[in-house]
Formats: C-alpha cells, sequence, structure tokens
C-alpha cells in the first residue's frame, strides 16, 4: 500500500499534466494534435478524480 506522500505526490504529477494539457489547448494545433489532447486530458481527468477518491474516500455533505 502506498503511503500518503506517495499517493499526494502522484495527484500533483497527474494535475501537472492536466494544466499542461489545458495549456497546449490553448495554443495553435491541428486537429488531430487538438483530437489525441483532448482525449489525454480526459484520461488524465479521470485519473485524478479517482486518485482523490481514493486517497480521500470520505466527504463531507451540507
Amino acid at each position: 500500500m502506498a503511503s500518503i506522500d506517495e499517493r499526494l505526490n502522484e495527484i500533483r504529477s497527474v494535475r501537472n499534466d492536466i494544466w499542461r494539457c489545458r495549456s497546449r489547448l490553448q495554443s495553435e494545433l491541428d486537429d488531430l494534435q487538438r483530437k489525441m489532447l483532448e482525449e489525454r486530458l480526459l484520461e488524465r481527468q479521470s485519473a485524478f478524480e479517482r486518485l482523490v477518491s481514493a486517497t480521500f474516500p470520505f466527504t463531507l455533505r451540507l
């Protein structure tokens, strides 16, 4: 089982990858590059959500 520090490092890494994808999508890209980057962004967002929910399984509802 991974330590909390390892999980937080992985979350940060995925978050930074999401930021890079979003930044690149604001630049001029051809259709194929844009499609691949959008797919990568969706994959990384899903990975981020999975990591966060596995690391912090509790939610507070008001």
